[in-house]
């Protein structure tokens, strides 16, 4: 039970916001136990029912979770701070970041200047050069391109698109282990996540149709280079997750694409065709031309357009012409498209020599395209502390899972064969002292 914080309020409004100030200043760190309300009523003297009532609405905001018999705790992820992961100590090797490598990324130069940037541009929001070359994107992988849209990331398109879908309380279906700040970003939206387990072809079917049967509002999925399982959909797995998805067409599917040039793997996208009613396909240009550049694609049905633009026209109203015009520069310059070729060929093999040094020594590993590989572990901590003896910094599991096992995602984005091949050799010995340890 948390001891060091002192909880304070009058109401169920006061008493909320003192928690939530203990959760973002970190005295109330991710596990710790709130009082139980029978308890907490009496040292606060007040009615047990307030404080039931401030224990549900921070429920709602994803701050707190409920486990049963083992009470209300702070969340692992508290939707007042994300979960960043922990600074790289000096001196290690890192393979957390999740970063693109630095030498494939061409050089962005903004234009001059923007045909009418003294005006608003409300009335037009997308450059039609950009519009064009978008939909000329998503037609060259079989996804629908009669609406298209912009936004200024997938986080933030997917943020619009739940906000304008659904209500606090409603439930969405995501992957298991998943995009640690897209697990953030639900609760904090008021949303109930219904974990969803992976494999190398993406979301589980079966899992998927007990989601859907259960009343899930809405589905985030990756059809490839999924982060950080590095599954990708097959024709047959998109096949059986569109009939399950089918049962409910009112469910908006959001597919988030982000690494659709760099992957390595084709795209099966349960857009194709036309049958869903309800969806949106995001696309991010940050893992191949830069990181800074905040710019998403979005291609989606006829509805979601309207709703996704209407609340984006109230907000920010546009994103950067700016922006739109360094995109679309990047996008139709040659030597910057020869680079990014370069760098899908680099990351396939970069990603595939780790999981072959690996497999060498033993070790199942996951990664069927994208920037990662993702190793089933039996103890996280063991095997990042372990790493980090032998000058590797990798990132723990925990950030990405919901009820999964164990494991580590190591980014291979710009780590070379020959590294692979030593870092295999220490992941092997770290587990060798693991089983040592703990092998009973």
């Amino acid at each position: 039970m948390a001891t060091q914080y002192e909880i304070t309020g009058t109401n169920a409004k006061g008493i909320a916001a003192s928690i939530e100030r203990g959760v973002a200043d970190g005295a109330l760190t991710p596990g710790s136990s709130l009082p139980p309300v029978r308890a907490l009523a009496e040292r606060l003297g007040v009615s047990p029912g307030t404080v039931a009532t401030t224990y549900k609405e921070l429920r709602r905001r994803g701050i707190v979770v409920t486990r049963g018999r083992g009470g209300t705790v702070v969340a692992e992820a508290p939707a007042v701070a994300s979960r960043r992961p922990p600074k790289v100590p000096e001196g290690l090797r890192d393979l957390a970041g999740g970063h693109p490598d630095p030498a494939f990324l061409p050089e962005p130069v903004p234009p001059a200047r923007v045909a009418g940037a003294a005006r608003s541009h409300r009335a037009a929001p997308r450059l039609a050069r950009l519009e064009e070359i978008t939909r000329a994107w998503y037609e060259r992988d079989g996804v629908p391109s009669a609406h298209v849209t912009f936004a200024h990331s997938a986080l933030d398109c997917v943020a619009r698109l739940l906000s304008t879908e659904l209500r606090p309380g409603d439930a969405v279906a995501m992957e298991d282990p998943g995009y640690h700040h897209m697990l953030d970003l639900v609760p904090a939206l008021g949303l109930r996540i219904v974990p969803v387990a992976v494999d190398d072809e993406g979301m589980r079917p079966e899992e998927l149709r007990a989601a859907v049967r259960g009343g899930v509002r809405a589905v985030i999925c990756s059809p490839r280079s999924q982060n950080p399982y590095g599954g990708c959909f097959t024709a047959s797995r998109r096949d059986a997750l569109a009939a399950v998805l089918a049962e409910a067409p009112e469910v908006l599917v959001i597919e988030n694409d982000y690494a659709a040039e760099v992957c390595g793997a084709p795209l099966h996208s349960l857009t194709a065709g036309g049958g869903l009613p309800r969806w949106a396909q995001v696309r991010t240009v940050t893992k191949h031309l830069g990181p800074d550049l905040r710019w998403a694609a979005v291609a989606c049905d006829a509805t979601t357009l309207a709703r996704h633009d209407g609340r984006l026209l109230l907000t920010s109203g546009w994103v950067s012409h700016l922006l739109q015009e360094t995109v679309a520069g990047l996008l139709t310059d040659p030597s910057a498209l020869a680079l990014v070729a370069e760098a899908r060929t680099a990351y396939t093999a970069r990603r595939e020599a780790l999981i072959g040094e690996l497999a060498r020594r033993g070790i199942s590993a996951h990664g069927r395209g994208g920037l990662h590989v993702w190793v089933p572990v039996r103890d996280e901590a063991a095997v990042v502390s372990g790493l980090r003896s032998a000058g590797w910094w990798v990132a723990a599991g925990a950030r990405f899972r919901i009820g999964t096992a164990p494991g580590v995602r190591i980014t291979t984005a710009d780590l070379r064969p020959q590294e692979a091949e030593r870092l295999a050799a220490d992941f092997a010995a770290v587990l060798g002292e693991a089983q040592a340890t703990y092998g009973g």
